[in-house]
């Protein structure tokens, strides 16, 4: 899989991508991920890749000219199967959607900034708009990482025991149930016996029930 975000501060996205497991993924070659800087597809001065709205009001607008420059420029390599524009207003982020997008090959991700991007970019180039939840940030840079983690730990290979994310909270939209580790009992709290039985059909369906019960408790919403 190949990931390629524009943005216009490629530096916050250095640690994300230089630690654990996203770091093993690239080193690996189970993934590719490049930054491209808006800056770098400019002609004005300075380096301006923002102006003033139309119609007057606060905050800056990136501008479509530089974000052309760099998408065509990358489509003119190779095909892209997603082009993504991370905002507060695009769908919500949500186990789903990472399933089927760590099955394409190859995506943009667009990370908005200050105001936002020209809407002409949005109606021209975007296939996609992904928000990680119901508010501001500074920028789209953190919520692409968020987007990227959550996809990237799904490609095949990059989890050192596969069945791992196929057991993770919100896969079968259920909640994960509760899990343990030694000691067995600490200061008198102890792990459920179950868990030490050996039974594994019966520590299979202990843990379908919890499953169950915490959505039931903390997400109702999720069983509807």
């Amino acid at each position: 899989m190949r990931i390629d975000i524009i943005t216009v501060l490629p530096e916050l996205l250095e640690s994300p991508f230089s630690a654990s497991i996203l770091k093993r993924a690239i080193e690996k070659e189970l993934v590719e991920v490049h930054m491209h800087n808006i800056r770098d597809y400019t002609d004005k001065s300075y380096n301006q890749v923002d102006d003033y709205q139309f119609g007057g009001g606060a905050g800056m607008v990136l501008m479509i000219e530089p974000i052309d420059k760099c998408i065509t420029a990358l489509k003119a390599e190779r095909a892209y199967d997603e082009i993504i524009y991370m905002t507060p207003d695009g769908e919500t982020l949500n186990q789903r959607t990472a399933n089927s997008i760590s099955l394409l090959k190859n995506i943009i991700i667009l990370c908005g900034h200050y105001k936002g991007v020209d809407q002409r970019v949005r109606d021209a180039f975007i296939t996609r708009e992904i928000s990680i939840g119901d508010y501001v940030l500074s920028g789209g840079e953190l919520g692409a990482a968020i987007l990227c983690d959550a996809v990237i730990r799904l490609i095949p290979g990059v989890l050192n025991n596969e069945t791992s994310a196929l057991t993770d909270t919100f896969q079968d939209d259920l909640l994960a149930p509760p899990v343990y580790t030694r000691p067995s009992e600490y200061k008198g709290m102890k792990v459920p016996e179950v868990l030490l039985s050996g039974n594994f059909p019966k520590i299979e369906k202990w843990r379908e029930d919890q499953a169950l019960k915490r959505t039931e408790e903390l997400r109702p919403d999720l069983l509807e």
